[in-house]
C-alpha cells in the first residue's frame, strides 16, 4: 500500500485518512455511505489497515475482499431443499393425501402426553402421511430391481416340459437377512406380510396380558347378560408356512411367539380355532384357503368362519346350508403393492342357502367404520337372534356370509374404538351377542384395538347400563 497526498490507496479502492480509532465512511451498494474501522498499530512494525466491518458480499465488487453471497451451486443447493420441503406440504394443499396401502392403518399423530414417545413417533407418523409415498415405493422397487437386479421377479414362468421343478427358494441365493421387511417373498412366487414377523417379535404387549385383556373384556360381557364369541383368523403364514423361504429375519423368535400363542390362546381366552377347519377346506378343495400374493384368507376361508360363528351362537344351525359355487371375482392382492407393484388374483365365490333353497348370502355395502344392520326374515339355518360383530379386515373380506346365519346382525370394523368406544358400547348393548373377530398378528403382536384397557372399560360401562 502506498500514499499520495495523505490518501492511502489499494488498488481502484481508496480510503481517506482519519484520526486513530474512528470510523471512515464509505460508499456501499447503490451508493449508501458505510464505515469500516481503521485498526490501531499495536507494533511499529505493523501498519494501519482497513478491514471491512460488513460481510463480504456487501463490499463493492471491485474491492479486493468482495465474496458472492449465493454462488450457482448455493443456489441450486437453495432451491433443491426448498422443493424437498415444500413440495409434501403443496401436495397436501392441493389435496393429495396417502393412501393405507401397507395393509394397516396409517400412524396417528403421537400425543404430548406419551411423552418421549412423542418425538420418537413423529417419525412415523411423518412417513406414514407423506404425498405420494406410494408411487415413490414403486420408484425404488423398479429402481433397485431393474438396476441392480436384487430381488425376483414376480411372474410364474409360462410354459415348460420335462420333470416338475421345486419351489424356487430366493432366500438361498442372497446373503443372510439382516433386518425385517414389508413383504417376505417366498418359494414359488409367494408373498407373506412381514408385520407377522416383526409384530411377533416385537410385540406391544406380552402375550399373556394380551390373554388377561380378552378374558376381561368376556367377562364383562358376559356379567351383562350377554353371550360372548372370540375368533381368531390365523395368519397366512400360520396356515401355509410351506411356502416361507428357508431364512428370513426373525425366524426363530416368530414361531416360538406363534407356537406359544396356539398353544394357550383356547384354553385361556375360550376363542374358537379355526386352523382344523381350514385345514380340511383346504384339503377339500385341493388348495390353500390363501391365495399367493394376498395376506387375507379366499372366500373358503369365510365360509369357515361364518359357519363356526354361527354354530357357536347355536350349535348346528348350519348343518341345513346348501353352498354353491357363485363364479369367480377378481380381487386386488394386498401384498405387491408394498413392492411397488400391483397385481389381482382370481378367487372362487359361492351362494349360502341356509334353508336349502333360498340364496341369503349379498354383499354389504356401506364404510365399515359405521355400524352396518343387516337384518333378514327367520327360516332353517338362520340364528334368530341380534348379534353385533366387531372384526377387522378377515371380517370384511368375506362379509356376504356372516350376514347369511342370522336374523339381524351389526357389523362395524374393530378401529372403529380408536374414536368413540362409547359409540360401539351402545352398539353392542343393542344386541344380545357380541362376537369378536381378530387377526392373529394383531393379538401376537399386542396391536388390536379393543385391548386397549380404556376401551374395555368404555365398552363395559355401556353394556352394564343396558345388562340383557
Amino acid at each position: 500500500m502506498r500514499r499520495t497526498n495523505g490518501v492511502a490507496t489499494a488498488g481502484a479502492f481508496r480510503t481517506p485518512d482519519f484520526p486513530r480509532g474512528e470510523a471512515a465512511p464509505r460508499t456501499g451498494l447503490a451508493g449508501y455511505p458505510v464505515r469500516v474501522s481503521v485498526e490501531e498499530p499495536t507494533s511499529p512494525h505493523r501498519a494501519r489497515s482497513p478491514l471491512p466491518a460488513l460481510p463480504e458480499s456487501f463490499l463493492p465488487r471491485e474491492h479486493a475482499l468482495y465474496r458472492p453471497r449465493h454462488a450457482d451451486r448455493q443456489r441450486t443447493a437453495l432451491v433443491t431443499a426448498a422443493v424437498f420441503f415444500c413440495a409434501p406440504l403443496l401436495l397436501l394443499v392441493l389435496g393429495v393425501r396417502p393412501g393405507e396401502f401397507e395393509n394397516r392403518k396409517l400412524a396417528e399423530f403421537p400425543s404430548p402426553a406419551d411423552g418421549w414417545g412423542f418425538f420418537t413417533g413423529l417419525n412415523q407418523w411423518a412417513n406414514d402421511h407423506l404425498p405420494l409415498r406410494e408411487q415413490a415405493v414403486a420408484a425404488q422397487d423398479g429402481i433397485s430391481r431393474g438396476l441392480f437386479g436384487e430381488a425376483p421377479k414376480f411372474e410364474r414362468p409360462q410354459g415348460g416340459v420335462g420333470p416338475v421343478q421345486p419351489p424356487e427358494d430366493p432366500s438361498l441365493d442372497r446373503p443372510e437377512p439382516t433386518a425385517y421387511v414389508d413383504v417376505i417373498e417366498g418359494k414359488g412366487n409367494w408373498l407373506y406380510l412381514g408385520h407377522d414377523i416383526k409384530d411377533a417379535c416385537r410385540p406391544a404387549l406380552p402375550t399373556d396380558e394380551v390373554f388377561t385383556r380378552l378374558a376381561r373384556l368376556r367377562a364383562a360381557v358376559e356379567a351383562s347378560g350377554r353371550r360372548f364369541v372370540l375368533v381368531v383368523a390365523p395368519n397366512k403364514t400360520t396356515m401355509v408356512p410351506e411356502y416361507l423361504p428357508a431364512r428370513y429375519f426373525g425366524q426363530e423368535c416368530f414361531t416360538k411367539a406363534r407356537d406359544n400363542f396356539w398353544n394357550n390362546v383356547v384354553a385361556r381366552t375360550g376363542a374358537l380355532d379355526l386352523r382344523p377347519a381350514l385345514r380340511e377346506s383346504a384339503q377339500r378343495v385341493g388348495r390353500p384357503v390363501y391365495t399367493e400374493k394376498d395376506t387375507h384368507w379366499t372366500n373358503e376361508g369365510g365360509l369357515v368362519m361364518a359357519r363356526a360363528i354361527t354354530n357357536a351362537v347355536k350349535p348346528g344351525t348350519s348343518a341345513s346350508w346348501k353352498v354353491e359355487q357363485a363364479g369367480q371375482v377378481e380381487r386386488a392382492s394386498d401384498l405387491p403393492p408394498l413392492l411397488g407393484r400391483s397385481d389381482r388374483e382370481m378367487v372362487q365365490s359361492y351362494d349360502i342357502s341356509p334353508d336349502g333353497k333360498n340364496v341369503r348370502s349379498r354383499e354389504v355395502p356401506g364404510d365399515p367404520r359405521q355400524p352396518q344392520r343387516v337384518t333378514q326374515p327367520p327360516a332353517p339355518g338362520v340364528v334368530n337372534a341380534k348379534v353385533g360383530l366387531l372384526g377387522d379386515s378377515f371380517s370384511f373380506y368375506v362379509v356376504r356370509y356372516l350376514v347369511a346365519g342370522f336374523t339381524d346382525i351389526t357389523l362395524q370394523h374393530v378401529d372403529a374404538v380408536t374414536t368413540d368406544p362409547h359409540q360401539v358400547g351402545r352398539m353392542l348393548a343393542d344386541n344380545d351377542v357380541v362376537v369378536l373377530e381378530a387377526a392373529e398378528r394383531n393379538l401376537v403382536g399386542g396391536i388390536n384395538s379393543i385391548l386397549n384397557p380404556q376401551v374395555i372399560d368404555a365398552i363395559a360401562e355401556e353394556l352394564a347400563k343396558r345388562p340383557r
